[in-house]
Parts: C-alpha cells; structure tokens; sequence
C-alpha cells in the first residue's frame, strides 16, 4: 500500500511539474505575439492584454504592469466566488504573462516585425491562439477576460459565452474609440476569430476523421466489409424507425477523411438505398487511431 501511494505521489508531482512547464512555453508564446506584433501596432484584440495596449497609448505605463493591475483583482474576485478551484494554475499563468511581456519587452523593445496593421492581427493571432492553446491543453490559463466572464455568469446569470463576447467587444470598440480608428477595431476582430480558430484547433486537434452512422437492411455485410475491406472496426447500434416503427440495425464506425470514399463506395455497392450521415470528428483515441495518455 505504501509503495502504491509513492507511486501514485510521483505520478501526480510529473504531472502537476509538465503542467506548469506547458503553461510557462504557452504564456512564453503568447506574450511574444502581444510584444512583437499586437501592442505595437495598437491591436486590442479584446481581453485584459487588449484593456492594458489601451491603457499603455493613454498614459505609458508598461502593459506588463497594467495587466497584472487589471488581472490580480480578478483573480482574487473569482477565488472569494469560487472557490479553491481557481488555483495555484491560474495565479500562475496571470503573473507569468506579465513578466514575459516584460521580459520580451526589454529584449525587442516593442519594435514590431511588421507595420502593417494586416499581417500584424493576423499572424499575431495565430502565434496568441497557439500559445494560449498550449496554456489550456495543461490545465492553465492567462487569466483576463474569462474570469470576468464567470464573474457576469455568476452575479448576472449571463452564459459565459455571452460574458465573454460582450466583454472583448467593449474592449475593441473601448480601443476604436481611444484611438480615433475604426480600421484597428476591425483589424482587432480579425485577430479574436483568428485566435478563436487556431485555440480550437489546438484544443481539439489538427487530424479530423469521419464519423458514419449507415442505416441499411444489409448492416451485417456492411459491417464484415468495413471490418475486411478498410480494417476498421464497427459497432452495430440498434434503433426502430419512428414512422414505420420498424427495428434497424444502424452501423457505426469511424474513418480517416482518405477512407471516407471508399467507405461511401462500399455502402453504395451493397445497399444503394442505405441512409448515411457522416459528420467531422475533431479527435478520435484509441485503437487504429491516435493512442494518447490522459494524465
């Protein structure tokens, strides 16, 4: 027993050590697209890094400092709300960002790599949606604009959804109005659905495969020529048509966007007549297909 429990310590100390390691590289990745591409040519993509690029052109203090101003009270907010499970991840991740932007700060000295306001929201939207997606895939996140909309969700009721829409738009139209532009509002919108995007995409991840439910009187030789044919398994599902209340077996199975032809052909071969639904999968684990150790 004692051995289990040593074992399962150090399992949990690995994983909690890779978590903060993966928060660090992401907020790292994250405050580098802010320093070099976004605050510099005054993109306020929404969030609090967008409220401090504001605050930064108004009264030039560092936007380093100006986050953590505007983020550790949120923080505390949500911890008093919440509970303990606004933990040591999150103060992590909100302190960390800060000093980054520092740091890539005094190394770059906000020169941007481009001045074109274009190339700027959309490559800085794409380095800041891979390093929060890297934050979030271990358990972290920068903190800003999603404690406040927990906090509307909580107090106000409003879905975090909403909170969270309502609180990045402020913030750009907060910007276009600072800053006398409707073109760097709209530049900052490109930016948020860019990050939006790539933060999916990293979330759910890049390999899509093709999920098929076949509706067919022949779902036995279906089933045997998926399981010969493509070396792919599937599972017979049952159910009963609604209107004429007849009992069918529906066959499930999931393939790669290559097999998805092929898969269609072979159904078309034996049951021209089948009803077929195929649908994106984002992630798919398991045996054939991605074999990945949740921790």
């Amino acid at each position: 027993m004692l051995k289990k429990n040593i074992t399962f310590n150090w399992a949990f100390i690995r994983r909690e050590l890779l978590d903060y390691i993966g928060i660090f590289i992401g907020v790292t990745v994250t405050a580098l697209a802010l320093v070099w591409l976004l605050i510099p040519n005054k993109i306020a993509a929404g969030g609090v890094s967008g409220l401090a690029t504001v605050f930064y052109y108004l009264w030039h203090w560092p936007v380093a400092w100006w986050m953590l101003l505007l983020n550790i009270p949120l923080f505390f907010t949500c911890l008093w709300a919440f509970g303990p499970r606004f933990g040591a991840k999150t103060l992590f991740g909100t302190i960390v960002i800060s000093l980054m932007i520092q740091f890539w700060d005094s190394v770059i000295k906000l020169i941007p790599l481009t001045k074109d306001p274009l190339l700027a929201s959309l490559y800085g939207g794409v380095i800041a949606g891979i390093g929060m997606g890297i934050a979030f895939r271990f358990r972290g996140t920068t903190g800003g604009t999603d404690l406040a909309a927990q906090l509307l969700n909580r107090f106000l009721g409003i879905p975090v959804g909403q909170g969270l829409l309502f609180c990045d738009s402020a913030v750009i139209v907060f910007a276009g109005l600072v800053f006398h532009s409707a073109e760097l509002a709209l530049y900052a919108i490109i930016t948020l659905f860019i990050t939006s995007k790539v933060l999916d995409a990293i979330l759910d991840g890049f390999d899509y495969a093709k999920a098929a439910f076949i509706i067919s009187e022949h779902s036995d030789e279906i089933g045997q020529r998926i399981l010969a044919d493509l070396q792919r398994g599937a599972t017979g599902l049952f159910g009963r048509g609604l209107y004429s209340t007849n009992r069918k077996e529906v066959v499930l199975c999931v393939v790669s966007r290559a097999e998805e032809f092929k898969l269609k052909e072979i159904v078309h071969q034996i049951d021209p007549a089948a009803f077929i639904i195929i649908s994106d999968v984002h992630e798919v684990l398991g045996e054939g297909f991605k074999d990945e150790k949740i921790v």
